[in-house]
């Protein structure tokens, strides 16, 4: 599996000839990287006496991240699997009609399910940007900078994942299905956006 993986060992398959894990994949470990993030300034704040009446809140906080962190960990190696199953179905016999009815379903099945991954792995991203806004407003200041790296790496998540549903969508017959996740896609997209700005700009202020 790919999270199982050293970082180097990763960034070497990555590098690699083969197309997987691709730029998916590492949207995934954006948002996991973003869920760490929001841990770890959680975990300084908590027990600081300074931030004593936000206890509770950051171990709400730190829970909640650990639970996305393993989802989007999860999604890291679905997304590449999503990928094999089109490129499999790629591969089906095609020289009757019948083998062609079923190849073209096959490749419409996994395709819509090549998008679905990425896109679950943009809403999980933006779901946590409002997480990590409480983080780097109410957390422990020391480390308020970690909280913005972790909302530009949710960003990148959101952003990077809906490329992926994009491209997958451009393959899709189904004009309803691609017409309503075209639409979410871009909300997503301007929304991730107006988040991360909103905190970098108000951090900025105070540095």
């Amino acid at each position: 599996m790919l999270v199982d993986l050293t970082v180097k060992g990763f960034l070497a398959q990555t590098a690699g000839s083969d197309p997987v894990p691709g730029g998916g994949s590492i949207s995934a470990l954006n948002g996991a990287i973003a869920a760490a993030l929001a841990q770890m300034v959680a975990n300084l704040t908590i027990g600081k006496k300074k931030y004593e009446g936000k206890e509770a809140l950051m171990q709400k906080i730190a829970g909640e991240a650990a639970g996305l962190q393993s989802a989007f960990e999860k999604a890291i190696d679905e997304d590449s699997d999503a990928y094999n199953k089109v490129f499999d179905a790629f591969k089906l016999p095609k020289e009757t009609d019948d083998e062609k009815t079923h190849r073209s379903i096959q490749i419409q099945a996994a395709t819509k399910i090549a998008a679905e991954v990425p896109l679950q792995v943009a809403r999980h991203a933006l779901g946590m940007m409002e997480t990590l806004s409480l983080v780097a407003t109410e957390g422990n200041q020391n480390a308020v900078t970690d909280a913005c790296v972790a909302m530009m790496c949710a960003r990148s998540a959101v952003l990077g994942a809906a490329l992926n549903v994009r491209i997958n969508l451009t393959s899709l017959k189904d004009e309803e299905y691609v017409a309503r996740v075209s639409k979410e896609v871009e909300q997503l997209e301007t929304e991730a956006v107006a988040r991360e700005q909103e905190l970098l700009e108000k951090v900025k202020k105070t540095l």
